[in-house]
């Protein structure tokens, strides 16, 4: 079964590879693993690598997560997307996996793998079923992402653990009047004593319906502006909090997205995670790197999407021939498949410099951009090339076609995008 393979691996990624696999070498460490990846001398001396190539954990990772997809995911995609509702035994099956916690240290309980292994895994989870991609996709960009960076060792010691093993998060920033202008959000957040009280309502917020903890951007001191938005750590029992009705969404359906309402929410002084008035700073930082989590539900999106045509396409007669073989169709194909290429190309690029430690905001949002792009046009192309089937619910085509249009709007606008681009080829020249 794959989650008991899964089990073992998610303790192989971080203990010595010789324990599990006698004869196999380990070679650096899980926190550089960029450098097994480059460890390709040429004739001169000099290390390069194409960007597809993976280290032994990362193609164990991506391997497993491909068969969970296809055993446990994709029988119950149809339903899911019908009811718009996650099936419990998915969410419970990426807890068991080790999916919600790729990044988190061994001693809280998770994988201790990389950045570069979570955006694998969003894109094989997107190839089967985008919705189920997303939610580990912002349990493990955001939720984990944040509380490692920021938190304090007791609010470490005490969420960590629960996120990778059986607790989603959720964070909220957007609100009603404040989408890409992130920072004119309207929810307050007034000391009293040693605690505070938050007021205000968000919008659009995913995982809502089945979160353990919101990580809550709220105005702590109005008067400074952004700069006085800080990040709270919400229960879920939290008295005053209210998660309202799921949107009936074009996409991802079976992914929750639901208002979500303060009214006089007490949080304790400690809850607040990272400095008072660091909030806005938090946010830009977390979404920069979930840009690349997008992407790669995107790309993943678009790839599934792929796969999923080409074989009917063999299939299919018409004039005494496939599809597949008629010239304008071909020319077609290899279009869609080079954009595919390009798009992943883009994606892992900036996850390496991510996880190089290196500058990478404005090659994650052209990745984010084009990825959305690519998603869009491939799905559209495929159930062109399908024909009528291609139109019914009988195939999976027009999912992925109604799925990808999220990628242009959520985590930043494809304009929200383009703006970052220009504005940093600007300070470039």
């Amino acid at each position: 079964m794959a989650g008991c393979f899964f089990s073992k691996l998610g303790r192989v990624i971080v203990r010595p590879w010789h324990s599990a696999f006698p004869g196999v070498h380990r070679g650096p460490s899980r926190s550089s693993s960029i450098e097994i990846a480059l460890d390709n001398t040429t004739a001169k001396g000099s290390f390069y690598a194409p960007l597809q190539t993976f280290t032994e954990e990362e193609t164990m990772m991506k391997e497993t997560v491909a068969k969970f997809a296809q055993e446990r995911i994709a029988p119950l995609v149809h339903k899911m997307d019908e009811q718009s509702q996650m099936d419990e035994s998915i969410i419970s099956g990426l807890f068991e996996q080790g999916l919600m916690g790729i990044e988190i240290p061994e001693k809280y309980g998770g994988s201790e793998s990389t950045f570069f292994s979570s955006l694998l895994v969003i894109e094989e989870l997107a190839k089967v079923d985008p919705s189920v991609a997303v939610v580990c996709d912002i349990q493990n960009t955001l939720i984990n992402t944040l509380l490692m960076k920021c938190g304090t060792e007791e609010q470490k010691t005490k969420y960590l653990p629960r996120l990778a093993k059986d607790m989603v998060g959720s964070f909220c920033l957007s609100e009603v009047d404040s989408g890409s202008d992130a920072f004119s959000l309207k929810t307050t957040a007034v000391k009293h004593k040693d605690y505070y009280v938050i007021n205000g309502s968000k919008m659009w917020i995913s995982n809502a319906d089945y979160a353990g903890i919101f990580l809550v951007m709220a105005n702590a001191n109005p008067s400074s502006g952004y700069r006085g938005i800080t990040c709270f750590i919400v229960d879920k029992d939290t008295e005053g909090l209210h998660v309202g009705k799921k949107e009936n969404k074009l996409g991802i359906r079976a992914s929750s997205t639901c208002p979500v309402n303060f009214e006089n929410v007490k949080v304790p002084e400690s809850n607040i995670l990272g400095q008072l008035g660091h909030g806005y700073k938090y946010a830009i930082e977390m979404l920069n790197g979930g840009r690349i989590g997008i992407a790669g539900q995107m790309l993943g999106l678009a790839q599934g999407c792929f796969d999923s045509t080409i074989p009917y396409l063999k299939q299919r007669m018409q004039f005494g021939k496939r599809i597949y073989d008629f010239q304008g169709m071909q020319h077609q194909i290899s279009q869609i498949a080079t954009q595919l290429e390009a798009a992943r190309l883009l994606t892992y690029n900036a996850a390496r410099l991510k996880e190089a430690g290196r500058s990478f905001i404005k090659e994650a949002c052209m990745a984010k951009y084009y990825t959305s792009e690519v998603a869009a046009i491939t799905s559209a192309k495929c159930i062109e090339w399908m024909g009528g089937v291609g139109f019914t619910k009988d195939y999976p085509i027009e999912k992925y076609y109604r799925d990808c249009k999220i990628g242009s709007i959520y985590e930043g606008t494809s304009n929200i995008q383009l703006n970052t681009i220009a504005k940093l080829i600007d300070q470039e020249f």
